[in-house]
């Protein structure tokens, strides 16, 4: 919708600045005494203003309250150099849903709200998410608690088959096309509608196939959603798309025409999209202090199979072809899919400050998976995620990673504090194997990554690594508490191929399988960690190839269960070079002649040519319960290279010490 007004109108906006209040008029000018009431009023002013007097830098700001949007708000080339801006910062909400009023309680149950959707023909508004007061309400779903199992494995061939437990899976849920079956599978999920059940064999049909051999899990969990005979637990809702009747189960003491109901109608809240055709980006946006909120997802009728990282699903603010643009201080919050989408095209954006949580997948994505060779003006690169609170992820899609960088380069992640969340922390490349990519140079430092995995999914890290990525630095970060549910709790991960990257100076505690594994991957650096009580293994080496894998040197590691080194570690020193380490095991003490490392003798395995001038000594750590303290002054491991770990800029930093 386009806002034509009078040019004259013009005249009386002060300071290049264009008003924007919830009781305004799109009849005004824009003026502080004038402020127009809707986003799309105050683009169209601002264009208007650009374009009288290009040599301003024009600001549109927003008053207190929510403002709730009938479309995106779309910028293009022509908003180059505008400013989106909270006068009040953290006061001002665009959202993409509409406030739902007019709940009457059910006679005959109590505490069961319905509401028909309002001035909308039944069918026409679908919506996968509701919220109630700001929190995420529960689609009606069963179990409600935990999970059930399949009763084998799934089906090779299509349509999918699934083998069930009497009674988990009932027939008429085939004939309902709203009903989703959600099952997590090793590093991903499965999200389909059910076709068919034969309640006598006890198997569903789901559309889809033949199915990926890493689907193979015979215990397989999984759950239902959005089924009217669900709905039976406080804080459940279901929405009948045939009627247009929304029920809503509140919770006690909760009157849904006294709170704050609200159901997301758009995809993306915010859309910046440069001209590709003419090669023309965005360039010049910057928002501060705003909140974007209540955006929903899509996925195809026949549900998906997401085959790593929830990267069909897009973020809630996208942008592609634009270029220098600033995002700070601002919130980004129940959205259903990742919160901000840098694409294709976007170059030097500066994301500081930001709030990111309770999102439906990851938090920041970066790059386009499949851009292994783009043009210059398609390139994704030189981004700075600082700075940042990114938590509570993965609520809709299990494997949203906090931070994903998929074919990019150059970027900087800084001074996150990202926690709570269901996959990986913060993952970097997409190519498995040795094929040279654009995801190069990518430095990430600084960062608090912890509650990662919680025992969900499986095969994660802290961070992950896929692919050549030469002069990619992971370095002074802290991870801790990786928790995979089968197997694949790392912290320091690089995944297949991943090569040329430097990790060095950070800090991994408790985590399930290994403080540092790698999959395969060549001449990569490992040196500088502290690597202490992680559980089933504190190394791991996959797969033993020709060239060297890494150096592993002047690393503290520290154990208290499981076994120093995990998996495969065959090869001469010219297939991996370890060296200047500490190692101890608490339950074997100092007593070199006790401890074996990958089934060889501590004087074996020197013989073997590793570990020369490593030590098996006690690091004396400052806290054992917060290895991040560092070494005590007296550590042996100074002795043999080893340098304190700096981590005092952790996480999210004031914002006058921001660079």
């Amino acid at each position: 919708m386009r806002f034509l007004l009078p040019l004259a109108l013009l005249v009386s906006v002060s300071a290049a600045t264009v008003h924007l209040e919830v009781d305004g008029n799109d009849a005004g000018d824009g003026s502080g005494r004038r402020p127009v009431a809707t986003v799309g009023a105050a683009v169209e002013l601002a264009r208007k203003l650009k374009a009288a007097r290009p040599a301003d830098a024009v600001t549109i700001e927003f008053g207190r309250g929510r403002f709730e949007l009938a479309e995106p708000l779309r910028l293009g080339p022509p908003d180059s150099g505008l400013t989106l801006r909270a006068k009040s910062p953290g006061k001002t909400l665009l959202s993409g849903g509409m406030r739902l009023t007019g709940w009457r309680e059910d006679s005959g149950r109590k505490g069961l709200w319905t509401v028909p959707l309002p001035a909308m023909a039944a069918g026409q508004w679908y919506f996968h998410q509701l919220f109630v007061d700001g929190q995420r309400a529960q689609r009606a779903r069963t179990p409600n608690e935990g999970y059930s199992q399949t009763a084998g494995k799934l089906g090779e061939k299509s349509p999918i088959t699934l083998p069930f437990k009497p009674g988990d899976i009932r027939p008429e849920w085939a004939q309902l096309p709203d009903a989703r079956l959600i099952m997590l599978m090793k590093w991903t999920d499965l999200q389909v509608p059910i076709r068919a059940v034969d309640s006598a064999s006890h198997v569903a049909e789901l559309p889809g196939g033949p199915r990926p051999y890493w689907m193979d899990e015979p215990d397989a969990r999984y759950w239902i959603e959005n089924v009217p005979d669900a709905l039976d637990a406080p804080g459940e809702w279901y929405l009948d798309r045939k009627s247009g009747l929304l029920s809503l189960l509140a919770p006690k003491g909760v009157n849904p025409n006294r709170a704050t109901v609200v159901a997301p109608r758009l995809r993306e809240v915010v859309l910046v999209e440069g001209d590709a055709k003419t090669g023309t980006p965005v360039a010049g946006l910057t928002f501060v202090g705003l909140t974007f909120s209540d955006a929903d997802y899509d996925v195809p009728a026949d549900g998906m199979i997401s085959p790593q990282s929830a990267v069909p699903i897009r973020g809630g603010f996208r942008a592609t072809h634009a270029v220098n643009c600033r995002v700070e201080d601002c919130t980004f919050a129940n959205l259903a899919g990742y919160g901000v989408d840098l694409g294709r095209g976007t170059q030097r954006w500066k994301f500081v400050g930001n709030t990111v949580r309770d999102l439906g997948a990851g938090g920041v994505r970066i790059g386009e998976p499949g851009d292994r060779q783009p043009t210059p003006f398609d390139a994704c690169h030189s981004h700075e995620v600082t700075d940042n609170e990114i938590v509570r992820l993965g609520r809709i899609f299990a494997p949203g990673c906090g931070v994903i960088i998929f074919q990019s380069g150059t970027n900087r992640v800084a001074h996150n504090h990202i926690a709570d969340l269901f996959y990986t922390g913060i993952s970097i490349g997409w190519n498995w194997g040795y094929e040279t990519t654009p995801c190069r140079e990518n430095v990430i430092e600084f960062n608090l990554v912890e509650r990662v995995g919680q025992g969900k999914l499986s095969d994660m890290g802290g961070f992950y690594t896929l692919g050549p990525q030469p002069g990619t630095v992971i370095r002074n970060n802290l991870f801790r508490d990786v928790q995979s549910y089968r197997y694949g709790g790392w912290a320091l991960y690089t995944d297949e191929g991943s090569t040329g990257i430097v990790v060095e100076n950070n800090v991994a505690y408790r985590c399930k399988d290994a403080g540092f594994h790698q999959h395969y991957g060549r001449d990569n650096v490992i040196r500088n960690n502290l690597l202490a009580w992680n559980e089933n293994h504190s190394v791991m080496r996959t797969r033993v190839e020709e060239h060297r894998s890494f150096w592993f040197t002047n690393n503290v590691v520290i154990a208290r269960s499981g076994t120093l080194l995990g998996s495969s570690w065959g090869g001469t020193t010219n297939q991996f070079w370890s060296d200047g380490n500490v190692w101890f095991d608490t339950r074997l003490g100092t007593d070199a002649a006790k401890y074996q490392f990958a089934g060889n003798p501590w004087a074996s395995w020197q013989a073997r040519g590793q570990d020369p001038q490593s030590v098996i000594a006690d690091p004396r750590l400052v806290d054992p319960d917060r290895p991040e303290l560092g070494l005590k002054q007296d550590s042996p491991a100074f002795r043999v290279g080893f340098r304190q770990i700096d981590l005092r800029d952790l996480g999210p930093r004031p914002k006058q010490r921001r660079k």
